[in-house]
């Protein structure tokens, strides 16, 4: 029963509540605000609709706006005349699958087959291949950063509920006038045939458009679509020195993180070493395939092992105080140095882990780990090693506060990796501090026994059966 929560709680985390959280909360993979002076992106879904998109587009053409159209498939492949307006008018195409359903109801090649479909309706009707992609409902699931590399997800900085009738054109455009700034990735719909909207919603829509327009461009702002804003921020992220601070958005999903990590803590009983140890750890049976150590040893399935698991509290404290990666690095290391025995002392004392054959974890930042006995040795590729690589680089990404550009910079040094040893590498590593306090302890527990047999002056004189203070006295 408890394998069965296991795997539950990891499919629904690394499929579904991981990615949608940190791809909405930084960005991950994904595109959904810019950095402009003057520049605001407009992106319209569902359509083409053989009714409202030729006004659309007939609307932006007076205003010299351009726009970015995520099509959906099956709509795109009755209008593809429409494609080849926006195209020929100088408008961004891209893909919003071929049916108009969430990413998590389908499998991953079920998605990537759908997002084929539409994008070869695109090239038919524009001869131009489509790189951008937005999923339904802006929800993205595992797959989507691993099997679409060569997609930019776009999401949205701001959208407005105008798909329903009843939101009107004038409280619509009163809320989007409140985002009319530079850098916005403004969500409209130019079709209201999809599941959930109202079929004469995008009236109010383009009603509540065109003073929207008026008003930009009395400001003195463009409007452009996607493949301009991305490019704009491109340039002006170069241009920024320092990383921008952490944000409330972000210490929110921090403190979200955390609170996921304590809830698997106490679902699966991870252990704590010390109050200032960088290590939590649990016994567990090994899954996997065999591992042959450098002491040739191994560590085969169902072997129990002390899995390790990082204090990502104190990672992110250091993350906070590191200038680069290569710093992180070694300040984990001297972490890792003062923490060894600390793990040493309470496996010495914890009657599970007696049975382990060896010490087992998974991390990124693995250089340096030799020095204290670990073997490092690839992932197997697979289920286990996508997903790892994914939760790993989203821990980091989270934790650190400019960790998109550390990450892109250190991608090719970050290679998710086991590390294990034996047991027996463990205590004559790590151990051997924990082996001469215990041997001092039973020289002084010996001397005390000693002690006392000989007239010792805190002892009353008592006779003693000899067989039964050998049993209680005797280390």
């Amino acid at each position: 029963m408890e394998n069965f929560l296991l795997w539950g709680f990891y499919f629904l985390t690394f499929y579904a509540f991981l990615p949608g959280l940190v791809s909405r909360t930084f960005g991950f993979r994904v595109f959904k605000r810019g950095r402009a002076e003057r520049e605001i992106a407009l992106t319209f879904d569902d359509g083409p609709d053989p009714v409202y998109t030729p006004l659309l587009l007939d609307l932006l053409k007076r205003y010299d706006a351009k726009a970015t159209f995520f099509v959906v498939g099956i709509h795109a492949e009755k209008h593809p005349e429409l494609l080849k307006r926006m195209h020929d008018e100088g408008h961004v195409i891209g893909i919003h699958n071929y049916v108009h359903k969430t990413n998590w109801l389908m499998r991953p090649r079920t998605v990537k087959k759908q997002i084929n479909r539409t994008c070869e309706i695109i090239r038919q009707a524009t001869g131009s291949q489509s790189v951008y992609y937005r999923p339904p409902w802006g929800i993205v699931n595992l797959f989507d950063f691993s099997n679409l590399g060569h997609l930019q997800i776009i999401l949205w900085s701001a959208l407005f509920g105008d798909w329903r009738r009843r939101v009107g054109s004038e409280r619509l455009l009163k809320r989007m006038m409140k985002k009319l700034r530079p850098g916005e990735v403004l969500l409209l719909h130019d079709c209201g045939a999809t599941f959930g909207a109202d079929k004469d919603a995008p009236v109010n829509m383009l009603a509540a458009l065109e003073p929207f327009l008026a008003a930009g461009q009395s400001k003195g702002y463009r409007f452009v679509h996607i493949a301009d804003m991305i490019a704009l921020t491109d340039r002006i992220k170069k241009k920024a020195k320092k990383p921008a601070a952490m944000g409330w958005l972000k210490r929110i999903a921090v403190a979200c993180w955390m609170g996921w990590e304590h809830a698997f803590h106490v679902l699966f009983r991870v252990k704590e070493v010390a109050e200032d140890c960088l290590f939590f750890y649990r016994v567990v049976p090994y899954h996997g395939k065999t591992l042959t150590l450098s002491d040739g040893s191994t560590i085969a399935a169902k072997d129990p092992v002390v899995e390790l698991h990082m204090d990502n509290k104190k990672l992110l404290k250091l993350m906070s105080e590191a200038r680069s990666m290569m710093q992180l690095a070694v300040m984990l290391l001297r972490e890792a140095k003062k923490s060894m025995p600390q793990l040493a002392r309470k496996l010495a004392a914890d009657e599970a882990a007696q049975p382990a054959k060896g010490v087992y974890g998974v991390s990124m930042i693995n250089r340096g780990v030799e020095q204290f006995g670990f073997d490092v040795l690839p992932i197997p590729k697979g289920f286990f090693d996508t997903s790892t690589r994914l939760y790993l680089k989203l821990l980091l990404r989270v934790l650190n506060p400019s960790g998109k550009e550390r990450l892109h910079d250190q991608r090719s040094k970050l290679t998710p990796s086991i590390m294990a040893m034996s047991m027996e590498h463990f205590w004559q590593h790590a151990g051997s501090e924990v082996r001469n306090e215990t041997s001092v302890a039973r020289r002084q527990s010996s001397k005390t026994y000693e002690d006392s047999l000989h007239g010792g002056d805190d002892l009353p004189p008592v006779a003693y059966d000899n067989s039964n203070a050998a049993r209680e006295f005797t280390p």
